[in-house]
């Protein structure tokens, strides 16, 4: 059994595509509803980087949650982004394989910051305690301590 990479993406751009794009994701979610299956949009060619669970917030146009298998889609999501000529903004997770991340995506233009091996490895779980330690602080969940470790890196990146 795969283990589900949370995955949401905020597209921006001319309103007018972020509609035809809400429609794309709208179908199919109904599809899968349908189904049962992850999707696809019809003009990607893959065998894999299925939509799973899909899901967004009324008034939120542009902007949707999902599942994948395993890891994120970037590289469907990029090719959506073109198809429609948007930006998009992916962010990412899925601890259990040590992957947290985000991805811009704009005029062609990509750059990915996710967290490596060695990001996990600064902080620890007290299973006695039920509290992860990181840098002499407690805390009751791993995913404030990882937003804190991606931060940290988007800063470093954007100072170079």
């Amino acid at each position: 059994m795969a283990n589900w990479c949370s995955n949401r993406v905020a597209f921006t751009g001319n309103g007018n595509a972020l509609q035809q794009l809400h429609k794309l994701f709208l179908s199919m979610q109904e599809r899968e509803e349908t189904t049962g299956n992850g999707q696809l949009p019809d003009f990607i060619d893959t065998e894999n980087r299925y939509f799973f669970n899909l899901y967004y917030n009324e008034g939120d146009v542009g902007i949707f949650e999902y599942e994948t298998r395993w890891s994120p889609n970037t590289e469907v999501i990029r090719l959506i982004a073109d198809r429609y000529g948007l930006g998009v903004r992916h962010e990412y997770e899925e601890a259990g394989n040590c992957i947290y991340g985000v991805t811009e995506y704009r005029n062609g233009q990509e750059t990915e910051t996710d967290l490596d091996w060695a990001d996990f490895d600064r902080y620890e779980y007290h299973e006695d305690e039920g509290v992860y330690y990181f840098e002499g602080e407690t805390y009751e969940s791993d995913y404030e301590i990882l937003e804190i470790l991606l931060q940290r890196k988007l800063q470093t990146q954007n100072a170079s």
